[in-house]
């Protein structure tokens, strides 16, 4: 009788069990669309002084504007976001990064805003209620239109 190791026909015999088998796993449907650097709205230009600063004073001043009320976001990630200037130098983990221009998917003020960043918390970090969605459609689209001081 000749002795086959065992590893000799185990390895054949599972890839002729699993043949044609889908091996990766279930996780379900996507939550969220991709991402797209694509302006969602090429008929429409947004500006930074009309559309953006509002939305960033109003939403953002508490933690992340030098005056506001709670400046934590300014004091400990040291992420001022009260002038176009201040908000593209980024904060301390940002940086460069915080707006790439052309790219909002790179950019991490709009991936903090979106549902799910990719690290840290989503902000505002004293949401819900977070960003509607025409508010972050409009952070992305101002990104996608090259993020300027307009």
């Amino acid at each position: 009788m000749i002795h086959v190791p065992t590893t000799l026909w185990a390895l054949p015999l599972a890839l002729l069990l699993t043949a044609g088998c889908d091996l990766e796993p279930d996780v379900g449907a996507a939550i969220n669309a991709r991402c797209s650097n694509a302006d969602t709205n090429a008929n429409a230009t947004v500006s930074f002084s009309r559309d953006i600063a509002p939305l960033l004073s109003e939403r953002c001043a508490i933690c992340h504007y030098p005056a506001g009320e709670n400046p934590i976001g300014v004091q400990l990630g040291g992420l001022d976001l009260s002038t176009y200037k201040s908000l593209v130098t980024g904060g301390i983990r940002s940086g460069g990064a915080i707006l790439r221009s052309s790219t909002p998917c790179d950019s991490v003020i709009f991936q903090k805003v979106s549902p799910g960043p990719p690290f840290g918390s989503r902000m505002p970090l004293n949401g819900p209620p977070f960003l509607a969605d025409v508010e972050i459609n409009l952070i992305h689209d101002w990104i996608a239109e090259g993020g300027r001081d307009n």
